[in-house]
């Protein structure tokens, strides 16, 4: 028979150790310091050897070991004991649960660089392995087992100013909703910010857009679409949004942990330390993160996603990154009161120390609408229209005579405008999908006056802490963390 630990047999047999590590492409440049997790199912001799066949490489140095189960098999339950036979420190588990808040003890004490699972079934099931990742990957260092290998997402350390990161749980969130509303904010208490942002539609090379200088209006933006431009991407939004300085980047692919495949947004973080702004805000993509090193984090956790993609996977390491974490779309249909609940408690628990806000989303028009007929174009359910109409007519005067949630779909959207426009006097949409090729032009063509909108986010109720003023205390914090950094 053929010694197992933590892997199995190949077709040809049994894999030498040393193959097998090179199979599971562990390849280090220096001295790295391993944590390996092993269980007493294992017979001890094997995981010794396996043990040893790691700390033979000159690359590197198994510091200590943690025993995450089957100790009841073990024949002496003594940490000394097993400490001596295997040459390392050794920790067990105290109790029948995993123990994860040890392999984050032993990380911390030992300086641990990779953490090396030389576990198995039943001991370890993937729930149970995507749990043991994001603890490990939140402490900035890799997982890694004999077929996979889960690294933390770069952070280049390069900025020159204080800035933080707003990133996001999944896609279709509101992420670019509530930068441009934090970005405004962080303008008006005299910051001086800029945004940089990076999108699946992004630049070849990193582009400025002036939005405290230009006029972004409908005209400008249709002919910038003409031209060739991406014009309703992530920064030609945030500059209309929010009237500042932004620099849009591009990327392409989305890891588990939010690592990107390819990105210019180091560049544009360059770029950032040289524009006449005191501050950076870094805006995440769907849920993959900024590759920049920030002073401060804010996570984005859409209310609308399925529970298990936020309490399982990777959803605890993106949770657990921000000292502010924004719940958005906290309202049926898109969730109930039950699942807010859910989500808010498992939050407290993944990150105790965060600061976490429900809210909603309220469309908040760029230019005056009052005693207008308006067509209203917006990515929000059909659900929900009807709040968003109530809250446009009791706050800006209007009337709203017709509405469409087609800014995805250029077909429905033309059939939809079409019912309307006849009756209306303004186009009223949000900077999204065709928003600029087909409902901008559109209803320019048919004389109708643009307006774009942005969504606002607003706390459910008053028992939250205040949104603006929480926002704030985070850019003090980062702004203290930096100069004491610098």
């Amino acid at each position: 028979g053929c010694q197992v630990s933590g892997r199995g047999e190949s077709a040809r047999g049994c894999v030498a150790p040393r193959q097998a590590l090179k199979e599971a492409s562990i390849i280090m440049k220096s001295l790295t310091k391993m944590l390996c997790l092993v269980d007493g199912e294992h017979y001890l001799p094997v995981t010794q050897e396996a043990i040893d066949t790691l700390n033979g490489l000159d690359h590197i140095d198994v510091a200590g070991a943690v025993f995450i189960g089957g100790t009841e098999k073990l024949r002496d339950d003594s940490e000394e004991s097993y400490s001596e036979k295997l040459g390392i420190p050794v920790q067990f588990a105290k109790d029948k649960d995993i123990p994860y808040d040890i392999i984050v003890e032993m990380i911390r004490k030992y300086d641990i660089e990779t953490v090396f699972d030389l576990s198995d079934e039943p001991i370890l099931d993937y729930p149970k392995r995507f749990k043991i990742a994001c603890k490990v990957l939140n402490e900035g260092i890799s997982y890694e087992g004999p077929d996979f290998k889960f690294e933390p997402p770069t952070q280049y350390d390069v900025m020159k100013k204080a800035s933080i990161t707003i990133l996001g749980t999944g896609k279709r969130i509101g992420k670019t909703a509530v930068s441009g509303f934090i970005s405004r904010l962080i303008d008006k208490n005299g910051y001086e910010p800029c945004v940089i942002a990076m999108g699946r539609g992004g630049p070849e090379e990193p582009e400025i857009v002036h939005g405290e200088e230009l006029e972004i209006n409908a005209e400008f933006l249709l002919a910038q679409s003409k031209k060739g431009v991406h014009a309703a991407s992530d920064h030609w939004e945030d500059a209309l949004m929010s009237r500042i300085l932004t620099i849009g980047c591009r990327r392409c692919g989305g890891g588990m942990a939010g690592e990107v495949f390819l990105t210019n947004m180091k560049k544009g973080a360059k770029l950032a330390n040289e524009v006449d702004a005191k501050f950076a805000i870094f805006e995440g993509s769907g849920a993959a993160i900024p590759p920049i090193k920030t002073n401060k984090q804010i996570t984005l956790i859409g209310a609308n996603q399925p529970i298990e993609n936020l309490t399982n996977y990777f959803g605890p390491y993106r949770i657990a990154l921000g000292e502010l974490v924004i719940l958005t779309m906290c309202e049926e249909p898109m969730c109930s009161n039950e699942k807010i609940k859910e989500i808010e408690e498992f939050v407290s628990e993944v990150n105790p120390n965060a600061t976490v806000i429900s809210t909603v989303f309220r469309p908040k028009a760029l230019d005056d609408i009052s005693g207008k007929k308006v067509l209203f174009a917006t990515t929000a359910p059909e659900e929900v229209k009807g709040k968003l109409v109530a809250y446009l007519e009791d706050n800006f005067g209007c009337k709203v005579i017709g509405t469409t949630a087609h800014l995805s779909n250029r077909p429905l959207l033309r059939e939809n405008m079409e019912k309307y426009m006849d009756e209306a006097d303004v186009m009223l949409t949000e900077l999204k999908a065709a928003a600029v090729d087909v409902a901008t032009k559109d209803a320019i063509e048919h004389g109708l006056e643009v307006v774009y909108c942005d969504n606002i986010p607003i706390p459910i109720n008053d028992s939250y802490p205040d949104l603006t003023e929480s926002v704030l205390e985070l850019v003090d914090s980062a702004i203290d963390d930096f100069n004491k950094s610098s």
